[in-house]
């Protein structure tokens, strides 16, 4: 399963810079039997677990939380980039290769005692989906996993992440 989700994933060299591989999510998308393949098989790993609320990382893991949120039963919660939401926020600032950068949550997004699913496309460095976590134990939500398309291992963001449930489709 996993080599035919690969296939409709583009490999696109050189980009964003020199030395990258850029893995284009979008050959995937509109594909309707990869779509709900991608869907259903990151539901499989989380249908026993209790999930209150499924967080979606802006930009390209709002394609896949609604989606999870919906095939769970649970409700969806946007992270957005500063000042792109309208009412009170939390915001966490954190480390990126060459500067910091900040998200911010709804203040009211997440309940205390929550069961809260983190959803993105791709698990790199790991310190967007560990600053979102934080934000949601800010928050006094319980942080019942993490879950990715792709993760580059090469990278080690699993390592950022650990003592959390980090669960990966396809890894490179």
């Amino acid at each position: 399963m996993s080599d035919r989700l690969k296939e409709l994933i583009r490999e696109v060299p050189d980009f964003p810079k020199p030395g990258v591989n850029f893995y284009d999510i979008t050959t995937l998308l509109k594909d309707k039997d990869g779509f709900r393949e991608t869907v259903d098989r990151l539901q499989d790993h989380y249908r026993n677990k209790p999930v209150d609320v499924v967080v979606g990382i802006e930009a390209r893991g709002y394609f896949f939380a609604p989606a999870m949120a919906h095939a769970l039963g649970a409700g969806f919660v946007p992270v957005r980039k500063p000042k792109k939401l309208p009412h009170f926020v939390e915001s966490v600032e954190y480390d990126l290769e060459y500067g910091k950068d900040r998200l911010e949550i709804h203040a009211d997004a997440i309940e205390p005692g929550q069961n809260v699913l983190i959803i993105d496309d791709v698990l790199a460095t790991g310190g967007t989906a560990s600053a979102v976590a934080r934000l949601v134990r800010l928050l006094k939500g319980n942080v019942a996993g993490l879950g990715f398309v792709i993760e580059l291992t090469f990278l080690q963001g699993r390592q950022k992440l650990a003592g959390y449930d980090v669960f990966s489709l396809l890894q490179y």
